[in-house]
C-alpha cells in the first residue's frame, strides 16, 4: 500500500512537553500535513504558555499551552499525539488513550509500550475494552516510537525479506546511558548508581516479557511463528569498576552501572526472535560484552541468522551530536509521520506491520 496523503492539514493537539513532548511540537510545526492547534501540560507552571516556547524554538506558535483537557476536546482535533511519561504510570495512561478514542479522537503515542501488541500481555478483556472504545469512537490507536519500535519491529522485518532461510533475528541496543535524563527511570527502573543488592522494577519477573514482549512477538507474527510461552528473560547486572557522570545522578564505583538482558522467544524451544540490550553508564567499561561501531556512543543492531547472514547497525545522532536527544526526536517523529495512515486506518489499534509505507514526506529542508 502507498503512503497515505491528507487532503488537508491534521489538526493535533500534543498531550505533554517532556523529554519527548517538545520535539513533538517542533515535529508538528514542521510537518506540511499538520496543524498544532492545542498542547496538555500536567505542570501548573506551564499553563498558558506558548508552545514554541516550551519547546524551545526561540518563538511563539499562537498556541497556548493548558492543563485543562476538556478546552483540548472542544477542539475537536482530528489526533492526539500522546507523549506523557508511561513508563511508571501504565494503567493511567491506557485510561487517558481509551477516553481518546471514545470521544472520536485517533491517537498515537510512544507509550505505553506494552500496546505495540498487547496479546499475551494484556487480559483478552481488556484488549476487547479497547477495541470497543475505537470502534464507538470511529478512531484508531497506535503506539512506536524508536525502541520498542522501529528500530527492533519494522526495521528487522524489513530485512527478512532479504532472507532466504532464518535461524534467528536478534535485535539489540547497544548504548551509553549516561547522557539520558530520566532520573525516574534510570534508578528506579533500571537501578543506575544503587547498591547491587537492590533490584530495580525492570529485573522483576515478567517486567521484560511486559515492556519488550511486544517486539518480539510483532516480529514473530510478521514472520509466520508461534512462540513458546511464556518467553525466556536473562538479566546479568554488573557493578560499575570506577566513579562516572550521568545526567541523572552519578554512579559510584560498586553500584550497579551496566546491564545486558535478554528477552528470548523460542519455537519449539529453540531461539528464533530475540531482544538483547546493552546498557552502559561509562562507554568504556564491560567491554567484554558487544559494542556499538567505533567512534559512536550506541547503536541498534540487527543480526538475521540463516541464509544469508546478514547484520545492520543504526545508529543516530543530533545534530549537536548526542543520541540520547536524536532518540526523544526519532520516537517523536515515527509517532508524528505515521499521523496520515493511522487516521485513515480502520478504527481499532494499529500496529507496525499494519501500516502503509510511511515516510518524511513533506520534511525535506526548504
Amino acid at each position: 500500500m502507498s503512503q497515505v496523503i491528507p487532503e488537508r492539514p491534521l489538526r493535533v493537539v500534543v498531550w505533554s512537553t517532556g523529554t519527548i513532548g517538545r520535539h513533538a511540537i517542533a515535529g508538528i510545526d514542521a510537518h506540511p500535513d499538520l496543524e498544532l492547534v492545542g498542547v496538555w501540560v500536567s505542570n501548573p507552571d506551564k499553563h498558558g504558555k506558548d508552545a514554541g516556547l516550551l519547546a524551545e524554538l526561540g518563538r511563539e506558535l499562537g498556541v497556548l499551552a493548558t492543563t485543562e483537557k476538556e478546552e483540548l476536546f472542544a477542539l475537536q482535533p482530528d489526533a492526539i499525539v500522546h507523549t506523557a511519561m508511561a513508563d511508571d504510570r501504565v494503567f493511567e495512561c491506557l485510561e487517558d488513550l481509551i477516553e481518546f478514542v471514545e470521544r472520536g479522537i485517533n491517537v498515537t503515542s510512544s507509550g505505553p509500550v506494552l500496546l505495540q501488541w498487547p496479546e499475551e500481555i494484556l487480559p483478552p478483556e481488556f484488549i476487547a475494552r479497547i477495541e470497543d472504545a475505537c470502534a464507538r469512537g470511529n478512531a484508531s490507536m497506535h503506539i512506536n516510537g524508536i525502541d520498542p519500535g522501529f528500530a527492533n519491529d519494522l526495521l528487522p522485518l524489513v530485512m527478512t525479506s532479504l532472507s532466504q532461510r532464518i535461524d534467528e533475528v536478534r535485535v539489540m541496543e547497544i548504548c551509553d546511558y549516561s547522557t539520558y535524563y530520566q532520573p525516574v527511570v534510570m534508578g528506579e527502573l533500571f537501578g543506575f548508581g544503587r547498591p547491587m543488592d537492590f533490584v530495580g522494577m525492570l529485573w522483576q519477573p515478567g517486567i521484560l516479557a511486559m515492556a519488550w514482549g511486544s517486539v518480539v512477538r510483532q516480529i514473530a507474527a510478521g514472520l509466520g511463528v508461534t512462540l513458546d510461552e511464556p518467553l525466556t528473560e536473562e538479566v546479568e547486572r554488573r557493578a560499575a569498576t570506577r566513579d562516572s557522570p550521568s545526567v541523572s545522578g552519578d554512579v559510584a564505583a560498586g553500584t550497579m552501572g551496566a546491564v545486558r538482558f535478554q528477552l528470548i522467544g523460542k519455537v519449539d524451544g529453540v531461539p528464533r526472535v530475540v531482544l538483547e540490550h546493552i546498557t552502559r553508564t561509562d562507554a568504556a567499561d564491560h567491554l567484554d560484552w558487544e559494542t556499538p561501531p567505533a567512534g559512536t556512543d550506541g547503536c541498534y543492531r540487527v543480526r538475521i541468522t540463516g541464509e544469508p547472514m546478514m547484520q545492520v547497525d543504526f545508529t543516530h545522532h543530533g545534530e549537536h551530536g548526542d543520541h540520547n536527544v536524536s532518540g526523544m526526536i526519532t520516537t517523536a517523529q515515527r509517532i508524528i509521520n505515521a499521523l496520515p495512515a493511522v487516521v485513515a486506518a480502520e478504527p481499532g489499534i494499529v500496529r507496525a506491520i499494519d501500516l502503509p509505507l510511511v515516510t518524511g514526506r513533506g520534511l525535506v529542508a526548504r
